[in-house]
């Protein structure tokens, strides 16, 4: 596994195709995303640690959503199943972190606010977002079909690039 190809295949991802949901990706190419996506979310975990905020993780968490869906979409449809299944976890996904941030902004008052909202009613969402999630992950962990799906070529084949 080599540092550089993970790093360009994220580049190419984040700039490139930024919410492209057409087309079919390769298993590895899908998980060096994640991997990076880990990497990148860690180190601003850890640097909302040392300044002791939230905010950069709110925004790395909103900022990688879109890549993450698009890239979860064509993988999905690289297994010959629905890339659109992916909106369900995006909607509440994108929820959770715009919540987040919104708790984060306001300081002390949103940590009451972050108490109440939990305990009404965002347990429910995060439970939901993590059924989602690991289903999907099942779903993304399969092999793709083999040749040409209703989605286009195969991306393993000569025909295709890495990144359609």
């Amino acid at each position: 596994m080599d540092p550089q190809v993970i790093i360009e295949n994220f580049r190419r991802n984040v700039t490139e195709h930024y919410f492209d949901m057409a087309g079919r990706v390769r298993r590895q190419e899908f998980w060096y995303f994640v991997l990076a996506c880990f990497v990148v979310f860690l180190a601003a975990a850890i640097i909302d640690g040392i300044i002791h905020t939230g905010l950069l993780s709110a925004v790395v968490g909103l900022g990688l959503l879109l890549p993450m869906a698009g890239l979860g979409a064509r993988r999905l449809q690289d297994t010959g199943k629905n890339g659109q299944l992916v909106w369900i976890w995006v909607i509440l996904a994108a929820l959770n972190w715009i919540m987040a941030l919104l708790f984060v902004i306001s300081g002390p008052i949103g940590a009451v606010g972050f108490l109440l909202f939990f305990f009404s009613i965002g347990w429910l969402i995060n439970l939901a977002e993590l059924v989602i999630a690991i289903v999907l992950i099942y779903l993304w962990a399969q092999p793709g079909t083999v040749g040409p799906n209703q989605y286009g070529p195969d991306p393993k084949s000569g025909t295709a690039t890495a990144a359609a």
